[in-house]
C-alpha cells in the first residue's frame, strides 16, 4: 500500500467470467457461452453513483500484510510467475513496479493486488474465490469452485462477510479459518486504467487501478452486501452492451472500452487460454485525456495521434484540451485512433493502432448503433 501518494489511491477490480452454456443471444455477435459479473452501485456511492462497474475496490494495508507469507507458498512472487520486461521505448506500469519493500511491506504489489480484487469481490458479492492452502493452485482450463466441504453454512459465510466488511483484516483471519488461500493465480493482469483529472469523484477521489480477469467453471452464489451494491448482472459482453444501448444501465467509458475487448471471445476457453498465455506480457498504465469538442467529447488514450506527449497526470498544470471542431470533423481529419467518443450520453470505441503487451484491440462499437463495425 503506498500511503505517500497525493492525488490518487491504488485499487484493484476483476472481471469475472463465469460458464453459461446454451444461452440465446441478444447482440449480433452470437451466442456467448459464458457471462461477466457486474454489480450496480448504490445511487448514494460517492464514485460513479449507479453505475454498473465490475467487483472491485481500494487496496487495504490488510492486502499487504506481511501476514500472508505465512499461508501462501515461500517461492518468489508467492507461485506467481514473473512478467516479462515491457516492449522497447515503454515502462511497466507504476502500480506494479514500485518496490513495495521501500513502502515497508516484503509482499510484492502483484500479490497483494490479487488479495484486495479477491477480497472485494468477497464483500461486495460473497463469492468466495479461494483454494485449499497453501496453493498454488492447480494450472488447467477456468476455475472449479471450492469444494463443498470447505465452505461454511450461509449462516457463518454472511457472519464473515460482515467482519470483513468492517475490517479487512478479518480477510487473513477467514482464510486461516478455512485452512484455504485467496486464488491470486486464477487472476490474470488484464489492464491498469487512472481516472482521469477532469472525471474526479466527489472529494477529488481518483484511482489507479489494477483489471484482472478470472474465468470460472460456472457461476458461483452471489449475495448482495445491503451496502455499497444494490443489484447484480450476469450476461455476456455483447448483451450488456445491448443493456447499455437500451438505457437500461449506465457504464463508464473504462468498462465499456474492455467490453468492447472482450466482445472478441465467445468461448470461455478461448478467452481463458489467452489471457493465461498473455499473463505475463504485463500491461501499461492508461490515463485517459478529456478532448472537448463542440458537441461531445472524446477520451485520447496512449497511442493516439492527439494523446498529449507529456500528459497532466496530477491535474496540477490545469491543462484543458478543447475545440471548436465537431467530433466527426475530428474523426474525419485524424488518422491514428485509440479513443473513446462520448456523444449524446452514447460511447464509442475506435481503435487502429497495434496493441502492446500481445493484447487484442476491441472490436469498433458504438452504443448508438446496431451495426458492431460502425463509423462515426
Amino acid at each position: 500500500m503506498n500511503s505517500g501518494l497525493r492525488h490518487w489511491r491504488e485499487a484493484a477490480t476483476l472481471l469475472l467470467a463465469a460458464g453459461a452454456p446454451g444461452r440465446l443471444p441478444r447482440s449480433p455477435l452470437g451466442p456467448f457461452d459464458y457471462e461477466l459479473l457486474l454489480l450496480q452501485r448504490s445511487s448514494r456511492s460517492g464514485f460513479m453513483p449507479s453505475a454498473h462497474v465490475f467487483p472491485g475496490g481500494v487496496v487495504e494495508a490488510a492486502d499487504f500484510s506481511a501476514d500472508w507469507l505465512g499461508l501462501l507458498p515461500s517461492s518468489p512472487l508467492c507461485g506467481l510467475g514473473q512478467v516479462r520486461p515491457p516492449p522497447r521505448g515503454s515502462s511497466r506500469a507504476p502500480l506494479f513496479a514500485t518496490d513495495r519493500e521501500e513502502l515497508g511491506s516484503p509482499l510484492p504489489g502483484e500479490v497483494a493486488f490479487r488479495i484486495c480484487a479477491i477480497r472485494e469481490t468477497f464483500e461486495e458479492a460473497g463469492i468466495l474465490l479461494l483454494v485449499p492452502g497453501p496453493g498454488p493452485a492447480a494450472a488447467g482450463g477456468p476455475v472449479p469452485p471450492l469444494p463443498a466441504e470447505r465452505l461454511p453454512s450461509a449462516a457463518e459465510l454472511s457472519e464473515w462477510r460482515g467482519r470483513v466488511q468492517q475490517d479487512p483484516a478479518c480477510f487473513l483471519q477467514f482464510c486461516r479459518h478455512l485452512r484455504c488461500v485467496p486464488n491470486i493465480w486464477a487472476l490474470q493482469e488484464w489492464s491498469n486504467w487512472l481516472t482521469p483529472v477532469g472525471m474526479a469523484g466527489r472529494g477529488g477521489r481518483r484511482y489507479d487501478t489494477a483489471f484482472y480477469l478470472c474465468c470460472l467453471e460456472r457461476r458461483p452464489r452471489t449475495a448482495q452486501d445491503g451496502r455499497e451494491v444494490t443489484a447484480f448482472l450476469w450476461s455476456s459482453p455483447p448483451e450488456i452492451i445491448e443493456r447499455f444501448k437500451s438505457e437500461e444501465i449506465w457504464l463508464a467509458p473504462p468498462q465499456f472500452y474492455e467490453l468492447c475487448r472482450l466482445c472478441n471471445f465467445s468461448s470461455l476457453c478461448e478467452l481463458h487460454k489467452f489471457s493465461s498465455d498473455r499473463a505475463l506480457e504485463g500491461c501499461e498504465c492508461w490515463m485517459p485525456v478529456m478532448l472537448t469538442a463542440s458537441d461531445g467529447y472524446i477520451q485520447l488514450l496512449p497511442g493516439d495521434e492527439l494523446y498529449p506527449e507529456d500528459p497532466d497526470y496530477t491535474g496540477e498544470k490545469k491543462i484543458v484540451m478543447s475545440t471548436d471542431k465537431k467530433v466527426e470533423d475530428l474523426m474525419k481529419g485524424g488518422s491514428i485512433f485509440h479513443r473513446i467518443v462520448i456523444k449524446n450520453n452514447n460511447l464509442a470505441v475506435y481503435v487502429n493502432i497495434q496493441a502492446k503487451y500481445k493484447h487484442i484491440s476491441p472490436l469498433t462499437i458504438n452504443s448508438a448503433s446496431s451495426d458492431y463495425n460502425s463509423k462515426l
